[in-house]
């Protein structure tokens, strides 16, 4: 029975007290009648309270006891916009999340504390111990693990409470994203152009060291090219050993050199018995004037575009034989474009009439 039911029991019991005390002098009740109004009024309120409380049975809190309880203490926390560190020096995250919390048991003698800030920090500690580690590359997938990281209850440093978070969001600054999807451009596009520039220097390879490493190895290339036609490649031989001679850098073989006057429609020096026919000047004007007669003899005359072309591929692979005076040479004669020269990469595209 609640204090409320006990006091107004307790005064409906004076009150009928009262009211039959009145009526039994207003009808002069005999004597005995007074002392057995005097009992029930002792013997029916302890006969209620003991029926109420009977009734009542094992209830764990009485009504006014609930009315007065202390509210229920908030147990969550939203933190916004907290700055972590990431694998890379100068690129922060952009941390946010509902901290939650339950106290696990305080002592007497601890002192006023508050709560949420002893949960905050612990769920930030542990959210920095997996960023500083992770680049920010990759922040939506850092969020993802945060949110699994964090989602358990675990008790802070101070042993007073366990502490989680939920709604985690991760992010990075804006500049710092935009600076981020700049760089990933410039590292593909840096790879295409080693690729490419490996692709070139692949071809060089190629025509200097193999194709035109001799003229023997030009006529095997050019029999190949021109589907095994012999007269072809008989007919295109002295422009083929021009070209090697050109290319490394040495004289035309000697017996080749009438061949060459023959095609080119050029007339041999006649000798006299016992003298030695006139050698080809020697230097770096031999390898300029052969490749010079060359591109002459092929249609790529002076002016077109297509012989300064040729020629700085040739500088080119000249000098990638250590022979940088005759490359020096040939591009000067030839003076190639300076967006075709054979120091670039680049230049040599895939068009090259050598290809």
């Amino acid at each position: 029975m609640t204090t409320a039911r006990k006091t107004t029991t307790v005064f409906l019991t004076v009150l009928s007290g009262l009211l039959l005390s009145i009526v039994g002098l207003t009808q002069r009740w005999p004597a005995w009648t007074w002392a057995l109004l005097a009992v029930l009024l002792l013997v029916v309120p302890a006969v209620v309270f003991r029926i109420a409380a009977m009734r009542r049975g094992t209830v764990p809190v009485a009504f006014e006891e609930q009315l007065t309880a202390a509210p229920v203490e908030r147990t969550e926390h939203r933190v916004s916009q907290v700055v972590l560190p990431s694998k890379w020096a100068d690129y922060d995250f952009v941390f946010s999340a509902t901290v939650r919390w339950y106290p696990v048991g305080t002592p007497a003698s601890t002192p006023v504390l508050n709560p949420a800030g002893l949960a905050v920090d612990a769920v930030v500690k542990r959210a920095r111990a997996i960023t500083e580690q992770r680049e920010p590359a990759r922040a939506s997938l850092v969020e993802q693990e945060l949110s699994g990281a964090l989602s358990r209850m675990l008790p802070e440093p101070t042993g007073l409470l366990q502490a989680m978070a939920e709604n985690i969001q991760l992010a990075l600054a804006e500049q710092d994203q935009e600076r981020l999807d700049k760089l990933a451009d410039v590292r593909k596009d840096e790879e295409v152009w080693v690729h490419q520039r490996k692709y070139e220097q692949s071809r060089r390879r190629y025509l200097g060291e193999d194709v035109l490493k001799d003229t023997g190895s030009a006529v095997v290339w050019w029999l190949t090219k021109n589907d095994e036609h012999v007269e072809h490649t008989v007919n295109d031989l002295a422009l083929l050993a021009q070209l090697t001679s050109a290319a490394n850098d040495t004289d035309i073989p000697a017996r080749l050199q009438d061949l060459i006057s023959q095609q080119v429609g050029e007339p041999t020096t006649p000798t006299f018995p016992g003298e030695e026919p006139p050698s080809a000047p020697q230097g770096r004007e031999t390898a300029t004037m052969h490749l010079s007669d060359f591109l002459d003899s092929i249609g790529f005359t002076d002016g077109d575009v297509r012989r300064s072309m040729l020629a700085a591929q040739i500088a080119g692979l000249i000098k990638e034989q250590n022979r940088h005076e005759t490359a020096e040479e040939i591009q000067h004669r030839f003076d190639p474009p300076a967006s075709l020269a054979p120091d670039d990469d680049e230049a040599h595209t895939s068009g090259s009439p050598l290809t």
